[in-house]
């Protein structure tokens, strides 16, 4: 017998739904956007659900709160595949698809020690989308190209 298996998810009423984030990488999201529930705002995490376009995926739903464009930035390098959905008053009012902007200002540090954007001057960092589909970025003081998976948030 064939045992059927449901997602049982509330709804929210205000807030947003990040879908479609790549199998296993909901809680880096979560730790990228600085989301940690303190602020008493309601968070849904879900990992490792069955995905019809995908084999799994992670979704996660935060009451009360908004994305901003920095935000944005940063899901696209971690989840590119991600999906962002406003809601207000329990209806989407907004669906929109990450996408890798051609430079990112002020999200990632440059993992280079010697950078100048790692000294004393205060220069903000600036990476450089090299490959928006390998997900390769440069920094653009120092040269040094930055694994994503490695890349420390300002």
């Amino acid at each position: 017998m064939l045992e059927q298996s449901e997602l049982l998810v509330r709804r929210i009423r205000e807030g947003t739904v990040i879908d479609h984030i790549d199998e296993g990488m909901g809680l880096k999201v979560l730790d990228a956007l600085r989301i940690d529930g303190r602020d008493g705002s309601l968070i849904t995490i879900a990992l490792n659900v069955p995905s019809g376009k995908y084999k799994k995926k992670d979704i996660i739903k935060v009451e009360d709160k908004f994305l901003k464009d920095d935000d944005t930035n940063k899901l696209a390098v971690i989840a590119p595949k991600a999906t962002i959905n406003m809601i207000k008053n329990y209806r989407l009012v907004e669906k929109r698809r990450v996408s890798l902007p051609s430079e990112i200002d002020r999200i990632f540090l440059c993992s280079n020690p010697d950078c100048i954007t790692n000294s004393t001057e205060r220069i903000e960092a600036v990476m450089d989308v090299v490959d928006k589909v390998g997900r390769i970025l440069k920094c653009r003081y120092c040269s040094r190209t930055l694994d994503v998976d490695g890349l420390k948030y300002n």
